[in-house]
Formats: structure tokens, sequence, C-alpha cells
């Protein structure tokens, strides 16, 4: 009956909570830029003050050292009813967001958000009513979605009735640099948790609601190529001295074989191959590759990557390598010739289970070792990792999350997985063994990370929704 009520609340009170949402949004927290530290502190400040609002006391947990602080985690634990009998909940997100260069490419300013109208069209394939600013997918807007629905619970129930911890973090575009040192000092009280639930992930398409199951996870480093002690003259050094942006390009294009298998020794030691259950599953998924490649400008011959696998089996099942970005020499305008002192590139690895970031990380400074440049030397820097994390299809509360999303939107949601990365739940896995429910509401379009990032009204709704849902399938003891 309460769930009832709540989704009536959400219903009656939409405008006031894309009223929230803006006012959200138009705090630019970037954690990677030290001048917007105050900012970020607001945005966490904001999530706090509406958990409380919903009846549960919140508050911010400073991060980082003395010397090194980080933004703070907003941080909320709440019991629940007094009958309660279900799983103790965490629900994790962010509330920094990326950086919005290029500016010139925005249509509208990325932190005065405005709400577009649906563009014409089949409904199923072009944008529809839509907030667009930075952050509004990722991840704020998925966070409002259970803000929203914490809210409606306690308007509907007095209180909300499940058992709650809430950590947003503030670093989660920044690689996480302090979340793993939080965990551990607060491990005794997450260890209370049955199950994590996050939204920041996607669904399938408009209309077709999915709970992803797995990530994969990451090893991001960085090398750089060192020669000579200065910047030399091409003309007089040029063949009699080792060009470090020339050797470094030589030693990375040897990270794949003809297949586009990694050649690193060791590197698929660990991984475990993909079910043919779970191979028949993914077929039967109505996702179109070609016409996915189709809108990011390329045509059907651009699906490439390991032999033997459908682009979604590498996407979903298997690990990669690629090179992020390579710098050296000059690059302004005009000529220079000189040759660089150095050169360098950002190498990331996408990781299956069973596969340990820190050992891939090792096995690929090997591999560069034995590939040494004559008189250059190597330097690495390690940017961020986490463990790839997956929960079990048959999971109670996955199933109380299918079973939401049904009550939601009146379809049964498709079992996915996704390529991309999210260090918590790797972290929750291997450090407390917790599994993480992936409830996310975002689309292939939604521009993620880019200018004129957007999130549909409709999946505002459907989130909101679905989060109210799970909140009574959990408060029935599911």
């Amino acid at each position: 009956m309460s769930t009832s009520r709540a989704f009536s609340l959400l219903h009656d009170g939409e405008r006031d909570a894309i009223g929230r949402l803006i006012e959200w949004l138009e705090i630019p927290s970037i954690s990677t830029d030290p001048a917007c530290r105050a900012h970020c502190r607001k945005a966490a400040q904001w999530a706090a003050d509406r958990l409380a609002e919903a009846g549960i006391r919140a508050e911010l947990r400073e991060t980082g050292t003395a010397d090194a602080p980080g933004h703070p985690i907003v941080w909320a634990k709440h019991e629940g009813s007094k009958n309660y009998r279900g799983p103790h909940v965490l629900f994790y997100g962010h509330y920094d967001v990326q950086p919005p260069d290029p500016l010139d490419l925005w249509e509208s300013p990325p932190f005065k958000p405005v709400i577009r109208p649906a563009e014409k069209g089949p409904k199923d394939q072009v944008p529809g009513e839509r907030i667009v600013a930075r952050g509004a997918v990722d991840d704020k807007g998925q966070v409002a979605c259970f803000l929203e629905a914490l809210r409606a619970w306690r308007a509907a129930a007095g209180e909300v009735p499940i058992r709650l911890t809430v950590l947003l973090e503030g670093e989660e575009e920044s690689g996480s640099v302090n979340l793993e040192r939080f965990l551990c000092q607060h491990e005794s009280e997450l260890r209370a948790c049955d199950v994590c639930l996050i939204s920041d992930t996607g669904m399938l398409g408009r209309g077709k609601p999915a709970i992803t199951y797995g990530v994969r996870g990451l090893c991001y480093t960085e090398v750089k190529l060192h020669g000579a002690n200065q910047d030399l003259h091409s003309g007089s050094w040029g063949g009699r001295s080792p060009n470090p942006i020339s050797e470094l390009c030589k030693v990375l294009a040897q990270l794949w074989d003809k297949d586009r298998r990694v050649t690193i020794p060791g590197f698929y030691d660990d991984v475990k191959p993909i079910p043919e259950s779970e191979r028949r599953a993914w077929r039967e998924l109505p996702l179109d590759y070609p016409a996915q490649l189709k809108l990011i400008g390329l045509t059907a011959e651009a699906d490439v990557g390991e032999r033997g696998y459908t682009a979604m089996e590498r996407e979903w099942g298997r690990p990669t390598a690629e090179i992020n970005g390579i710098y050296g020499g000059y690059m302004g305008v005009g000529a220079k010739t000189v040759i660089p002192s150095f050169a360098g590139a950002k190498v990331s690895f996408r990781l299956v289970a069973d596969q340990d970031p820190a050992k891939i990380s090792s096995l690929f400074q090997n591999w560069l070792g034995e590939r040494r440049p004559p008189g250059c030397r190597w330097e690495f820097h390690q940017h961020s990792g986490g463990f790839p994390g997956n929960v079990a299809t048959d999971s109670p509360y996955l199933q109380a999350a299918a079973r939401a999303v049904e009550k939601a939107a009146g379809v049964k949601p498709a079992l996915i997985k996704t390529g991309g990365s999210i260090p918590v739940v790797g972290m929750l896995k291997s450090q407390l063994g917790l599994d993480t429910i992936l409830l996310g509401f975002g689309l292939e379009d939604d521009r993620v990370h880019s200018p004129n990032e957007k999130f549909e009204l409709d999946c505002f709704r459907l989130g909101m929704q679905t989060h109210a849902a799970l909140i009574g399938e959990f408060a029935s003891g599911a």
C-alpha cells in the first residue's frame, strides 16, 4: 500500500523533484579541479540536507590526509522500521562530475541546466524531453532518483522502512583515490550491510530497462620513455641517437598479435571463460552493434577486436588493452625540428574475473622492461585500478530489483553486463565480500563525459519509481 502511495506522491511532486535536481546540477563539483574544492563540499552538503529531509541523519566525513585532504564523503545510517526483516542496504553514488571541456561544444552552459523538448521521430530512437547539464546522468540525476524515492516513502509511510547506509563519494571522477582507505577505516560499519545498490549504469534503450550484474575491472598506467637529458637538434642527432617517440611507438605496437590478443605473458592466466549459457543469453538480447557503430560515425567493418568473440562478448566478458593518450616532442603551431628527450603514453587494461589489477600492472612493467630501447630508460606511474565485480543472477537481491523494475516499468528488465568499470564494486567484493546490484537508468546517447550530457525525464521518472518499488520489496522481507 505504501509503495502505491509513494508512486502517487512521486507523480504529484515531479516538478519539485526536477527543481531540486536542477539546484544540484548548478553546483560545479568538479573533483579533479582544485579551484572547485568549495563547490564539491557544497554539493556534498546539498545531498546531506536532502537525506535529512527524508528523515535520515547524514554527515560529511573527511577523506585523505592532513597533507593531502580529499573531498568529503556523504555518510548516513538509518535503522529502518522497528519490525524490519529485510537486508541492510548500502547505497553508493557520487556527487562529483567530470570537467565540462571543451566548453565551445556545449549548446548551453554546462552548469546552467536547461530542459529541452523531445525531438521529432520514433520515440525509441530520438531523445525525449531531457535535462541537459554536466552530471545530469553521471551521477547526480541517478542518485537523485534514490533521494526522491526516500522522500516519497517518508511522506507515504511516515518513515523510510529499510535499514540503510548511504555513501556518496566526491572523487569517483578523479580516480577514487581516497575511497579504499575510507572503506578500510569504516570496515566494521560496512560489514553490517548485506548488499550494495548503485545507480550509475544504463538501460538497453528507451523503454528497455536493465539490471547490470557485472562490471569489468581496470588497471590504468602511465609510462614515460626517457632518452637524452635534453631535446636534440634532429639534423645533428637524427639517425645517431634514440628518438623516444619512435621507440615508444615501436614497443607499444607489440601489445597485440595478429588476432588482437594481448601479448603480455600471463595476461590471460586468471581469465574465467565466458560460460556458454551466458553467451546464449547475450545473443538473445536486442542489441544492434552495427547501428551503434553508425551512431559514432563508423561502418560495420569497424567491428574489430579479439578473434573468436562477438562484439558483445568482447565488451562484457573479455579483457582488453588500450592506449588512451600519447605525447612527446613539439606540438605547437608551426615546425620545430627536435628529437624529444622523452615520450609518454597512458595505457589502460579492462579486466575480467579473476584478474588482479596489481598483477597486470606488474606484468606490463616487466614486459616493457624486456623491450627497453638501447640507451633509454622507463618511468612508470600507476594512476588507478579496480577489481572486476559480478553478482549471481539468481541472487535474491537481484531478483527483488527485477520485480521492482517490472512494477515501475511494466516490463521485465534485461540482465546485462557492462564493459566499463566502477572501482567501488570490486573494492566491496574483494574487501567485504559484498555483492552489488547495478540499477541504472541511463541511455546510450546520454553523452556521458561529453558536452551536452543529458538525462531524459522518462528515465528520471522510471528511476524514482523503481527505487520506491525496491524499497517496498525490501520492506516486505525480500
